[in-house]
């Protein structure tokens, strides 16, 4: 069995030390404010100031990254003599799956005794770090590239995402909601439920009043919905909101006894769009 690495992108929202743990290799999508040309990275920018930026009415848009930072990646692994196993932030959100798989076909020209396995895992933020997480621990228990790209082709259509974000004021700007909707949301307090879909695309499923409410409405869907609700396991990100999330997690763990296993921030690829104050739930379900 050849040797291989996990490869992923900064769309997973896992901290770049968890991953160096992990033995996973990665990529930085980039984002830059519209008063600026300046490209960032999330490991330019700490997630505070970050989000202090956003709420003083900075605008941040994001970039997808390019096939050839990809190729200049993998192939330093490849010419080590290994093969890569690549777990990607969802095409319905990002071309940045589409730019890796170029990559990889280009590659394999190049070096056609090496493999690469692109996986679109159709999730985001701390979704997709859980699928990375997954890999890994299928990795740490012997299973091949080829057992493990099929192992995550069966799991990750079962990787629950609900989030809820607290202004719908940056969904508006990234004309996600009519400005008539947001007005009125803002007014009512009202606090959309998102949802990722199967082809991982995000998509409001339903509204709560008050912030509260919204967490409660995302331990509800947990408790319909995960594959092994009593005892089960799940990460959480958040956008500058830790005190939303220690609510989550007390929640989770009263009525469920569930494990939080990471609380990671949400970084600027999914938060210049949902805007701070954004709350997320990941966890394995019966189906998303």
């Amino acid at each position: 069995m050849n040797e291989y690495v996990i490869f992923t992108d900064s769309g997973s929202d896992i901290k770049p030390e968890v991953l160096k743990k992990w033995g996973v290799e990665y990529k930085n999508l980039t984002f830059r404010f519209d008063d600026s040309d300046r490209e960032f990275t999330n490991e330019d920018m700490t997630i505070s100031d970050f989000y202090t930026r956003m709420r003083e009415g900075g605008i941040a848009k994001t970039s997808a990254i390019n096939p050839e930072i990809f190729a200049e990646a993998f192939e330093k692994i490849l010419s080590e003599g290994k093969d890569i196993l690549y777990l990607g932030f969802s095409s319905g959100l990002s071309t940045t799956f589409n730019s890796a798989r170029i990559a990889a076909g280009e590659l394999l020209d190049k070096y056609p005794e090496r493999k690469i396995i692109t996986v679109d895992t159709l999730c985001a933020s701390a979704g997709l770090g859980l699928a990375v997480y997954i890999a890994c621990e299928k990795k740490n228990s012997g299973a091949t590239i080829e057992e493990n790209a099929e192992y995550l082709g069966e799991i990750c259509p079962k990787i629950s995402h609900w989030v809820t974000v607290d202004d719908l004021e940056y969904l508006k700007r990234g004309g996600r909601v009519s400005p008539t909707v947001a007005f009125v949301g803002k007014a009512l307090g009202i606090k959309p439920i998102i949802h990722v879909t199967n082809e991982g695309k995000l998509d409001s499923v339903s509204k709560a009043r008050g912030r509260k409410a919204a967490v409660t409405a995302i331990v509800d869907k947990y408790g319909e919905t995960a594959e092994k609700a009593e005892g089960g396991f799940v990460f959480i990100s958040h956008a500058d909101a830790s005190e939303d999330a220690d609510m989550l997690v007390e929640m989770l763990r009263s009525r469920y006894g569930v494990s939080v296993e990471m609380i990671t921030d949400i970084g600027p690829v999914i938060g210049a769009h949902a805007g701070p104050g954004t709350l997320a739930l990941f966890y394995i379900a019966k189906e998303r």
